[in-house]
């Protein structure tokens, strides 16, 4: 499926990101904003803080540091799986960088240009 730049589009991945934000998180963002360009869609979302969150950075930082590396790495897992299962997307790459300390996340889905010539 090619990507278009309309609201609709838009609105699907928007949608999606949420869906696996609650499925991880159990609630979805507090501010979602999807942009295209040619074959980047660039999610930029600020995620609830989660009240386990909070209680390991108070006591427990470095466990709350490596969960929160953990639960990006499966993030970026399920977000491919299910724009590819739910929009027909050919998913290349995933890149996801989460700042624990604002709750702020960009990811940057680069999808597959089916006109590029393997070397």
């Amino acid at each position: 499926m090619p990507l278009t730049d309309s609201n609709e589009f838009k609105k699907k991945l928007c949608h999606i990101y949420n869906e696996v934000s609650k499925e991880l998180f159990g609630f979805g963002t507090i501010l979602l904003k999807a942009t295209i360009d040619n074959n980047m869609v660039t999610f930029q979302a600020r995620h609830r803080r989660s009240p386990r969150s909070t209680a390991l950075e108070g006591e427990a930082p470095s466990l709350k540091y490596e969960v929160d590396f953990y639960m990006s790495s499966i993030y970026k897992k399920r977000i491919r799986e299910k724009l590819e299962q739910d929009m027909g997307l050919a998913i290349e790459a995933v890149l996801r960088d989460y700042d624990p300390h604002t709750q702020w996340a960009i990811t940057n889905i680069i999808v597959a240009d089916n006109e590029r010539t393997t070397e």
